[in-house]
């Protein structure tokens, strides 16, 4: 898929008004698919934390609610808006709730996942482990893992990193990206 077409795909934002990543060309872009009632959901304040921190330098990070992974995101739009507001002082942009692996999935997920078709996994992670001991890993290995599953986008809308959802966005290995895609 051309890199063009990401910023092409119609979107809905978390309050049901039309979006697409067309108001970001420019920036670098850190997707995530969020949930409210995973383990990993605390990852919302470092997520906050690098937007407020990097957003001048050209970062957005952009949170699509699903709850393709054990119904960890039951909540309607509204419900999940308030969550992430109240809970964690969320300000950087929210989408409508939206399938990452499942029919249909979303075609941004698909244009994402076609453009990096494998996570980086972290040096010490035991999620895939322990997803795999419950029998919650995905059928195909270039499905998304579980939440917070991150997409990294460069300025140009080509995507340039992918990382598995227990890599933190203060993770080595994330921060570098970052820095790296800012730098250009």
């Amino acid at each position: 898929m051309a890199t063009s077409s990401l910023y092409d795909i119609p979107l809905k934002k978390i309050d049901g008004s039309d979006a697409t990543l067309a108001e970001y060309r420019g920036k670098v872009v850190l997707i995530v698919n969020v949930a409210s009632k995973c383990g990993l959901t605390p990852q919302y304040e470092g997520l906050e934390a690098a937007y407020e921190a990097q957003r001048e330098q050209g970062l957005v990070v952009l949170g699509f609610p699903s709850n393709d992974f054990a119904a960890q995101e039951p909540g309607d739009n509204d419900s999940i808006a308030a969550f992430c507001r109240g809970t964690f002082g969320v300000q950087f942009p929210m989408f409508g709730k939206l399938n990452v692996n499942s029919a249909p999935r979303h075609p941004l997920y698909a244009a994402l996942i076609e453009a990096a078709p494998q996570a980086q996994a972290g040096s010490d992670s035991v999620l895939k482990g322990k997803l795999a001991q419950h029998g919650l890993l995905p059928k195909n290995d270039s499905d998304v893992m579980w939440n917070f599953e991150k997409f990294l986008i460069g300025r140009d809308g080509s995507v340039v990193g992918r990382f598995a959802p227990d890599i933190t966005v203060d993770s080595p290995v994330l921060a570098e990206a970052i820095k790296s895609a800012l730098a250009r």
